[in-house]
C-alpha cells in the first residue's frame, strides 16, 4: 500500500511500515514540513497515498467523502506518546486487512477501529 505518513507521527514508523512491505514517504521526506494541510492533502492524493495523521483537520468525511480519495488513517489514541503510536500503527498492520481500506476513512483509537466506505 502506498502511504503518507504526516509530520505528527513518529519517524521510526517509516522503517517498520516498510519492512511490512509498505510504500511510504513522510511529509519531512518532500518537504513538505509546516506545510499547509491543503498542500499535504495535494501531495498524498496526486501521488495515490493513503495519508496516516493525528490531525482532526481531516476528520470531516463531508468534506473528505470516502470513495472519493485515496484514504485516511486518523489515529485517536487517549495517550499518543511515540512508544503508544508506533504499537500501535504496527500492530493495525500487521493484524488487519489494511489493502482493503483504500479509498476509505479510518479511524484508530486504542480499542477499536472503524472503517467508512464508500457505500456507507
Amino acid at each position: 500500500m502506498k502511504l503518507k505518513l504526516d509530520e505528527n507521527l513518529p519517524a521510526q514508523l517509516t522503517a517498520s511500515l516498510r519492512a511490512l512491505g509498505h510504500n511510504v514517504h513522510t511529509v519531512q521526506d518532500e518537504g513538505l514540513e509546516g506545510a499547509y494541510d491543503s498542500n499535504i492533502w495535494r501531495a498524498a492524493q496526486a501521488d495515490e497515498r493513503v495519508l496516516l495523521t493525528q490531525d482532526l483537520d481531516f476528520s470531516d468525511t463531508r468534506q473528505f467523502v470516502p470513495g472519493t480519495h485515496q484514504g485516511i488513517f486518523l489515529i485517536r489514541l487517549e495517550s499518543p506518546s511515540r512508544l503508544n503510536l508506533v504499537r500501535r500503527i504496527e500492530e493495525v498492520f500487521r493484524r488487519e486487512p489494511v489493502e482493503t481500506w483504500q479509498r476509505c476513512f479510518v479511524v484508530l483509537t486504542e480499542r477499536k477501529i472503524r472503517v467508512r466506505r464508500a457505500t456507507e
